[in-house]
């Protein structure tokens, strides 16, 4: 048989890989469609080179049986249990049936085990093994998994949160800025801070966990997701922890007009907030709203609220 009759057998009888798939995967649910659909393309492949149409047996009766086989492979390919387990989960099924058919009741293990002739054991993991059941684990578990997509809400407020540590790190004191920023970004160890500083070594671990307290008032003033008053937990005078806290709200602000102005905005560092004007009335708008918000933060004693920006401009 030469190849184009070869491949006309094969496309003519692609139908028949499909109705057999659908007969099997309609008894055993727990198998892929798409596996089966391989395995049976395949055998009807190598059926169409076997083929002799000298013998006077059809192609589709001829393919059928190596079709079938294929599955059968597949199937056992991904069997849990061994030829000799589904040996005895078949031997166990039948006494029990048998059992139970001649005493009209359900034969307890005992009687199982004395018609196999085998230990209580043995015929115990014989039932345990034919109450087993395979279920598909992206049919049951695939609306469960987490997706590792990123929303656009979550990007947005991971953005947010990001923008608001940049603002609180750039907004610390020198000293303790210096050393945050070499500890946590550039990884140096204690002890060389401490000898570029000329200070102690118990003096940086001092000044790192002051910072990480004044980061923590910081973020809990500014960005809390509730509206309960914020407990300090820095140890500084009350007056540093408000210019920190006022460094914090100006470095913010400067954040958001530099994210609706980033040509004026682009070569200003972000260690001198400074006051811009405001052309664009959506920028105007957005400020005011932050400044707004801010400024309820007098009321409590932390700092008076800033007016920075008109809206008649």
């Amino acid at each position: 048989m030469n190849r184009t009759e070869r491949n006309r057998l094969v496309t003519d009888n692609l139908p028949l890989v499909g109705y057999l798939v659908s007969e099997v995967w309609a008894k055993a649910r727990h198998l892929s469609r798409d596996d089966l659909a391989s395995a049976g393309a395949l055998a009807l492949v190598t059926s169409a080179d076997a083929f002799n149409p000298d013998l006077g047996v059809p192609f589709g009766a001829f393919a059928r049986r190596r079709i079938i086989g294929a599955f059968a492979d597949e199937m056992r390919s991904n069997d849990w249990a061994t030829r000799t387990a589904r040996r005895r989960i078949k031997e166990t099924r039948a006494v029990q049936e048998t059992l139970a058919a001649a005493l009209g009741r359900a034969a307890s293990v005992d009687e199982i085990a004395a018609a196999l002739g085998v230990d209580r054991e043995t015929a115990a993991a014989g039932l345990a093994d034919s109450e087993r059941t395979v279920i598909a684990l992206d049919d049951t578990t695939a609306e469960y998994i987490p997706a590792s997509t990123v929303l656009p809400g979550e990007s947005l407020l991971s953005a947010e949160r990001l923008a608001y540590l940049r603002a609180a790190v750039l907004a610390l004191p020198p000293k303790m800025r210096e050393i945050i920023e070499q500890v946590y970004f550039d990884d140096r160890p204690v002890k060389d801070i401490a000898a570029d500083l000329g200070i102690t070594h118990s003096a940086v671990s001092q000044q790192r966990a002051e910072a990480i307290r004044l980061l923590r008032d910081g973020l809990g003033t500014h960005y809390a997701d509730d509206e309960a008053d914020y407990v300090p937990e820095s140890r500084v005078a009350p007056a540093r922890r408000s210019a920190y806290l006022a460094r914090l709200a100006d470095h913010a602000m400067l954040g958001i007009v530099q994210e609706r102005m980033p040509a004026v905005a682009t070569d200003i560092p972000l260690t001198q907030p400074i006051s811009l004007p405001v052309p664009s009335r959506t920028a105007a708008i957005a400020a005011a709203k932050y400044a707004a918000a801010a400024g309820s933060f007098g009321d409590h004693g932390v700092y008076p609220a800033r007016e920075s920006f008109s809206l008649n401009g």
